[in-house]
């Protein structure tokens, strides 16, 4: 358990985690990790689209960072990485932008993906690389 939330950590938290002892920088960021399903065609498709986003969500209050990793071996599925100051942040933005942009017409063209699951993680420990 955290001592800040009294919320179990999952298993996996610490492969999420990047070392400062927990608590030593006050509240820590959440991570959400949208792991997609994309057919071998679809591909291309979806990196184009992440890229023409660009500067989407990097206004939003509360957000950290995003990173969208690309399989190399091991799985197929891609994983959308970001990390928000806290959880209210994360969900403002579903709420607010996420949604709006993801709502459409008849015209909007059918999601890269074929399927999608949301990992969530408290950041427990982080550590950057030492300055010379």
């Amino acid at each position: 358990m955290t001592p800040a939330t009294g919320r179990a950590v999952p298993a996996a938290a610490p492969y999420a985690a990047l070392s400062v002892p927990y608590g030593t920088m006050g509240v820590m960021s959440v991570v959400k990790i949208n792991v997609l399903t994309v057919p071998a065609e679809q591909r291309e498709t979806l990196e184009k689209r992440f890229a023409s986003r660009a500067h989407a969500v990097e206004g939003s209050d509360g957000f950290e960072w995003f990173e969208l990793l690309r399989p190399v071996e091991g799985t197929d599925s891609y994983l959308v990485y970001t990390r928000w100051r806290d959880e209210e942040s994360f969900q403002a933005w579903m709420e607010g932008p996420m949604k709006a942009a993801h709502q459409g017409g008849g015209d909007r063209p059918k999601p890269a993906a074929s399927g999608s699951t949301l990992w969530s993680f408290e950041v427990v420990q982080q550590a950057q690389p030492k300055t010379a």
